[in-house]
């Protein structure tokens, strides 16, 4: 490295820390989640304003790159945490009220999805056309699962019936969104690697069945849990980042390792352990993702958009929100939920956070959005987080005893205090 870049990616990591935090205490004070103050600090920081002028002084194209570098080390710790803080002990018991509630909120919001990309202009003069129409209803059905979580535990809803549900309901739209991801990116890769899809359940098995017994014998010796100790929280991250190595070689994005490695995670033990884990890597995540933030931002152009792009804008939204939440309230109405939890719920599975935002950066990364399109889906992400809090207000203001049938009940988990 250079001075020149040495400078540079000293202050611009200064500034890019000084102005997210800022941001996200802004939002904080005005109850919104900090990811959108950081998102938005992100886009200020771009080409929005000035023409560019403000993105191309304080980020040289030389030091871009150690940026980008430091952004993709976030976001793989990020997805890491994504999953190890969804606890699948929490899906089992939930019987049919979680399966169709997760039904209604990605299936509904998909297939408007369809209809809307088969109406996009980008799509046309797409070369994976199908892999693009598919990619477009997985943006609008996907559900920000620990932005939800500080949502409900922000709101004391978390060990509620309604919220147990919530969380459920919102690890199973996780589940299928990254499968789906993954799917999609080994159809358009265009290295001859389409066959490593069929690489996503064997990995899965050797996480499951290979490398979860290894890490309980890590966390938990002689069956007896242990103190999370520096060595230890060393092997779990080496661990984390070889997997995200690994789904990245076989032509998968390295972000399913880091997801698959958080779910591989034991959990009966070793709740304390796991819990000094993900404060310990949040506290590093919060070092590293306003960097993610500014990068992305990097990419978001709206000074230059037309009356054209605005009607595209407000198609994308109503999809997003409608299918969201409509398919949501009639899913769980179907399960015998009354209307104002059912309307509470399809409010929560609204919520979009950065997953939307790391979801985006792929589809860019893959080609299958251009500068245009990414730019209206950021702000619908945006839009989408920062709606929800308000809605619940109005919906929810006084929660209710959800009464479930017996088959559906299980214990609580618990609340997460993840914030993105």
């Amino acid at each position: 490295m250079t001075s020149h870049q040495v400078q540079f990616l000293f202050a611009d990591l200064a500034l890019i820390l000084l102005l997210a935090r800022g941001l996200g205490q802004l939002a904080i004070r005005l109850r919104q989640p900090p990811v959108v103050g950081e998102i938005f600090a992100g886009i200020l920081l771009g080409p929005t304003l000035l023409d560019g002028a403000i993105a191309h002084h304080l980020f040289p194209t030389d030091v871009r790159p150690l940026l980008s570098g430091m952004a993709n080390l976030g976001v793989a710790l990020f997805m890491f945490c994504v999953g190890l803080e969804i606890n699948t002990d929490s899906l089992r018991g939930r019987g049919r009220v979680t399966a169709i509630s997760a039904l209604g909120s990605t299936a509904v919001p998909f297939v408007l999805g369809v209809g809307l990309a088969l109406g996009l202009p980008q799509g046309r003069h797409s070369e994976h056309h199908v892999a693009f129409v598919i990619f477009i209803g997985l943006t609008v059905s996907v559900t920000a699962f620990p932005v939800l979580a500080r949502i409900l535990a922000d709101r004391l809803l978390a060990r509620t019936t309604l919220g147990s549900i919530a969380l459920a309901t919102a690890a199973v739209v996780d589940l299928v969104a990254w499968t789906a991801l993954a799917i999609v990116q080994a159809s358009v890769t265009d290295e001859g690697h389409h066959w490593t899809v069929t690489l996503i359940l064997p990995y899965g098995l050797l996480m499951a069945l290979v490398v979860r017994p290894l890490l309980r014998r890590v966390l938990t010796p002689a069956g007896q849990p242990a103190p999370m100790t520096a060595h230890r929280f060393a092997i779990v991250l080496t661990g984390a980042l070889l997997s995200a190595t690994a789904t990245e070689a076989i032509g998968m994005h390295f972000i399913f390792g880091a997801f698959v490695f958080g779910l591989a995670m034991p959990r009966r033990g070793a709740q304390e352990q796991l819990t000094d884990v993900l404060d310990q890597t949040t506290r590093l995540t919060s070092l590293l993702l306003p960097v993610y933030f500014v990068m992305a931002g990097l990419q978001v152009d709206l000074g230059g958009i037309d009356a054209a792009q605005v009607l595209q804008l407000g198609a994308i939204l109503v999809v997003a929100v409608v299918g969201k939440f409509g398919g949501t309230y009639l899913a769980a109405r179907t399960q015998g939920l009354a209307a104002r939890p059912a309307a509470a719920l399809g409010a929560l599975m609204n919520t979009r956070g950065l997953t939307e935002l790391v979801i985006l950066g792929v589809g860019l990364q893959l080609g299958l959005l251009d500068g245009p399109l990414y730019s209206l889906l950021v702000v619908m992400a945006v839009v989408t987080t920062a709606m929800t809090g308000p809605l619940l207000t109005r919906i929810y203001a006084k929660p209710v005893e959800v009464p479930l049938p017996p088959q559906t009940r299980s214990s609580e988990p618990a609340a997460s205090s993840r914030s993105r």
